[in-house]
């Protein structure tokens, strides 16, 4: 009968690390991080309505108007004006208050034109709060 030769090596403890469950590990760690940084990351600056009404405004704003009748007069706040007069009028009110309001009311049979030579005034003058008026 013949034995077998064993070798030292064959019966030593194996020497290589199982790495499995340390991957198992990692993945799991990897996806609880790709789950929970995108709600980290949405945080909105957001100002909420309080439940107390604003303060009263001590004064109201001073809206001036200009109505373009189907004539074509143009009045600014009832006193009739030229188109040079109403760019002369606003520019010296925007002189004295940069913050002007204006409202543009035109007659249903007013010319096209006459608008537009009013507002074309008011983009001169660089006045950016109007409002149409309509009826």
């Amino acid at each position: 009968m013949r034995l077998k030769k064993t070798s030292k090596r064959a019966q030593s403890t194996m020497h290589e690390l199982n790495i499995t469950p340390l991957l198992d590990l990692v993945f799991v760690l990897l996806v609880i991080f790709i789950i929970t940084t995108p709600q980290m990351m949405n945080n909105l600056e957001m100002t909420l309505p309080s439940s107390k009404p604003p303060p009263p405004s001590k004064e109201k704003p001073k809206i001036n108007r200009i109505n373009v009748a189907a004539n074509g007069q143009i009045t600014l706040n009832e006193l009739k004006v030229t188109p040079d007069e109403l760019k002369a009028d606003l520019k010296a009110m925007k002189a004295s208050d940069p913050d002007v309001k204006v409202v543009v009311k035109g007659a249903d049979e007013a010319d096209y034109q006459n608008m537009v030579a009013v507002l074309d005034v008011l983009q001169q003058l660089d006045i950016t709060k109007v409002g149409l008026a309509t009826e």
